[in-house]
């Protein structure tokens, strides 16, 4: 299983990539595979701010359909509209191209205040 190290992590198993003043967020690769294959994401309009804990969007899989939590409070600055034709991106490369949404408006406090990819892999793998 992998947990690069540049992405922080949530318990709740949402990850998230810093670029510049926005922040990428998409779910782990634990939690697709404890999903299964992904058939549906319901994603949150552009403009919508968040806050930390809020259910972002909904995906659904063959076995269930599950809240993703904002990891972070913003707005969505963008989100991948590739999902809504292909939403096993998140199945077969959840750190890139299944990223869900963009966010900006972040604290970079919130941010450090997130798991590291060895305390994530501890949390998964016990």
């Amino acid at each position: 299983m992998e947990f690069p190290s540049e992405y922080k992590y949530t318990k709740d198993h949402e990850w998230v990539r810093v670029e510049g003043d926005v922040a990428v967020v998409g779910i782990t690769e634990f939690a697709q595979s404890e999903l299964g294959d992904l058939v549906f994401v319901d994603l949150p309009l552009v403009g919508k701010s968040v806050a930390t804990h809020q259910t972002l969007c909904v995906v659904e899989s063959t076995k269930a359909a599950s809240d993703v939590y904002s990891p972070l409070a913003g707005t969505v600055a963008e989100r991948n509209d590739a999902l809504a034709d292909d939403p096993g991106l998140i199945n077969r490369t959840p750190y890139t191209e299944g990223w869900i949404v963009k966010l900006s408006g972040v604290s970079h406090a919130e941010i450090a205040g997130l798991m590291s990819a060895e305390e994530y892999k501890n949390l998964v793998t016990k």
